[in-house]
């Protein structure tokens, strides 16, 4: 597969686009709320995903990248970040990984601009569904959150009642 060795440049690189997307997102006023998340772990996030990118692209299944970012997406959620500043920041790093990869020169051949076509498919997919399971996983962390806080309000109410 001719894209293969576009996602190897990425993923030899992924320490350093790591920290360049960090760097984006923590100047970036869409993406203002992923502050609430320490930069050691967003950097290690990112960089795990770049390093495996291979895998997330080639081998794992949907159910994979599902249940990875389902949880993300509740993690985010539990963090206080913002859904849109949630959805902007893996939409960002997609166009950072395109960028990258033009600065990298490699639509010099026919055959290297087809591979660059699959991979940004391949890339469309997997950061589409990323996007999609990362907001079904914090929608299901905010319902079950605002079904507590119900719950509590309502117990509260009843003790409220009582106590008078």
């Amino acid at each position: 597969m001719i894209a293969l060795s576009l996602v190897r440049v990425i993923e030899r690189h992924s320490d350093e686009l790591a920290r360049q997307m960090v760097a984006k997102l923590e100047t970036s006023p869409r993406t203002a709320d992923l502050r609430k998340v320490p930069v050691e772990e967003l950097q290690r996030q990112i960089a795990e995903i770049l390093r495996q990118l291979s895998q997330w692209l080639l081998t794992k299944t949907a159910h994979d990248i599902e249940q990875h970012y389902f949880e993300l997406g509740k993690r985010r959620a539990s963090q206080g970040v913002a859904l849109s500043d949630f959805c902007w920041a893996i939409a960002q790093s997609k166009q950072h990984l395109w960028e990258f990869l033009q600065r990298q020169g490699f639509t010099s051949s026919p055959v290297k601009i087809y591979g660059e076509m699959e991979l940004l498919h391949l890339l469309d997919q997997f950061f589409d569904r990323a996007v999609c399971f990362a907001a079904e996983g914090y929608e299901q962390y905010a319902q079950l959150q605002n079904g507590s806080e119900s719950r509590n309000q309502s117990r509260w109410l009843v003790f409220r009642r009582w106590g008078s």
